[in-house]
């Protein structure tokens, strides 16, 4: 056997063609669930009986178990995927959550219920056929060559389709279509369950304008005043600590009567429509800056700094490509680019309808509050309420955000079609458009996409397959990378 061929038998010995779709979903159980209940730990209903001054409602620590059925009369015990296909069963594993209810800081109970049944990945670590021998596979019923890496909903087997996105929190610089700009600044700030897009121009007037949620179109050193980098030299220093750009020097010359924090953020203001008395304009423009404005540096007064400091970046960024010293960004080189696996798009599923779960115990809390009693949070939830619409997602294709087909049912024409259905990358474009260049097939799709494996006709070039021997990396940690990086001597500049 020549080295090649032992090599390629040694790599799928250890790892499968789907392998990368299995550790994403492993990754959703063991740490985005939890991460998921620490954004919404704390919840204080605002109706409470009347002689608390504070109530809160806690959500702690989430686990789940093994594959189970509840038989008619009960009974429970483990099922596996032959049982679920011949029943018509649906192949999932029960969710149980912590919760606890405080009063004026004191706790006043503390249980753990179930919340959900969560449809499992095949083959994935909470799967029963997860390490199995050949032999015990086909003493299961399974085919020891099936790969897994998808699930089955009411008997019918369900294939998660990754969906290719631009990367977000990436400053990209392109050549504009349309408008007075001759080039335009886009970059997707991305934080838990939110995208928000903000757009960097620069009309004929010369001055840098930023665009973002209800902010349109508000000249960019006023909203760096507004951070608190109120000092020109300081903005010129930031945007480059080497030289001085004639197109800074006209922004700060242009805005030279604006000198400090609170002129910039009552500019900001009045140019949103925000009529109220000083005050209030000023709290509720704060509230924006923090909330909306590059969500993914933070939502606190604390970092105002940090965005101020890469809304200066971004500028320079934008000067150097319109003096055609650095290329413009290709959005098709796959640099740019990021794949939401089953596990990123099944967290978008539990976060939003773990939301919908929280508003409706308030709701049946709050009801029964109002006639004078005092409720037990337990009898608040509805357990079936989150189960049924995440089996009704999976079942009908129909994502969170109006996205369809990410659920499909798992072709089975032969081996290789089902392969190559579980490896299918779809992009979110329109089919009814051209969009060539996205089309197209790009030189870094090398050892990452199948050059040839696309359909004819409106999805071509838009539904790619993964390469056979193509893995996906996950997002490393940011504050892991930091730590690290500080480790090794890298201090931070001008902060």
């Amino acid at each position: 056997m020549s080295r090649s061929k032992l090599l390629i038998r040694k790599h799928f010995d250890e790892m499968s063609f789907v392998n990368s779709n299995i550790e994403s979903f492993n990754n959703f159980i063991e740490k985005e669930l939890q991460n998921i209940i620490e954004e919404n730990k704390e919840i204080e209903p605002t109706i409470t009986p009347h002689n608390i001054d504070e109530f809160k409602i806690r959500l702690d620590k989430i686990r789940v178990t093994k594959p189970e059925i509840t038989e008619a009369d009960g009974a429970k015990r483990n099922i596996y995927p032959v049982e679920a296909r011949l029943r018509k069963l649906s192949y999932s594993v029960p969710v149980f959550m912590e919760i606890s209810a405080h009063i004026n800081g004191v706790q006043r109970e503390s249980f753990e219920t179930q919340i959900a049944s969560m449809p499992i990945m095949l083959k994935s670590k909470m799967c029963h056929l997860n390490k199995m021998s050949r032999q015990e596979l086909i003493q299961h019923g399974e085919d020891p060559d099936d790969s897994g890496g998808y699930f089955i909903i009411n008997g019918t087997e369900k294939a998660i389709i990754s969906i290719e996105d631009l990367a977000p929190n990436r400053f990209l610089v392109e050549e504009s279509s349309t408008g007075t700009s001759e080039f335009i600044g886009k970059i997707f700030s991305e934080r838990v369950s939110f995208k928000i897009p903000h757009i960097l121009e620069r009309p004929k007037d010369g001055i840098f304008y930023l665009t973002f949620t209800r902010v349109k179109k508000i000249p960019l050193i006023i909203i760096i005043k507004a951070l608190g980098l109120t000092k020109d030299e300081e903005i010129m220093k930031m945007v480059s600590s080497d030289r001085q750009f004639d197109d800074v020097l006209v922004n700060l010359y242009e805005f030279a009567d604006v000198k400090n924090q609170e002129d910039a953020i009552d500019y900001i203001a009045k140019r949103i429509g925000i009529t109220q008395s000083k005050e209030i304009r000023l709290d509720r423009t704060k509230e924006i800056l923090d909330k909306y404005l590059l969500p993914h540096h933070g939502v606190t007064p604390e970092n105002r700094m940090i965005k101020a400091y890469n809304l200066c970046k971004m500028v320079k960024r934008f000067i150097l490509v319109s003096n055609d010293e650095i290329p413009v960004d290709d959005k098709d080189h796959y640099m740019n680019k990021r794949l939401k696996l089953s596990g990123e798009l099944l967290a978008d599923l539990f976060r939003t309808n773990l939301k919908t779960l929280i508003q409706d115990m308030l709701y049946n809390f709050q009801r029964i509050v109002k006639r004078g009693k005092f409720p037990s949070i337990r009898s608040c939830i509805r357990d079936k309420l989150l189960t049924a619409r995440m089996y009704s997602s999976l079942a009908t294709g129909v994502w969170v955000g109006g996205r369809k087909g990410i659920s499909q049912r798992l072709q089975r024409t032969n081996y290789l079609d089902t392969l190559s259905h579980l490896q299918r990358v779809v992009s979110p474009l329109s089919t009814s458009q051209e969009n060539f260049a996205a089309r197209e097939l790009h030189a870094t799709h090398l050892g990452r996409l199948c050059p040839i494996e696309t359909p004819e006709g409106t999805n071509i070039g838009l539904r790619k397959n993964l390469a056979l021997l193509a893995s996906v990396s996950r997002d490393a940690d940011r504050d892991e990378i930091i730590k690290s990086l500080k480790n090794i001597g890298l201090r931070p500049a001008g902060i």
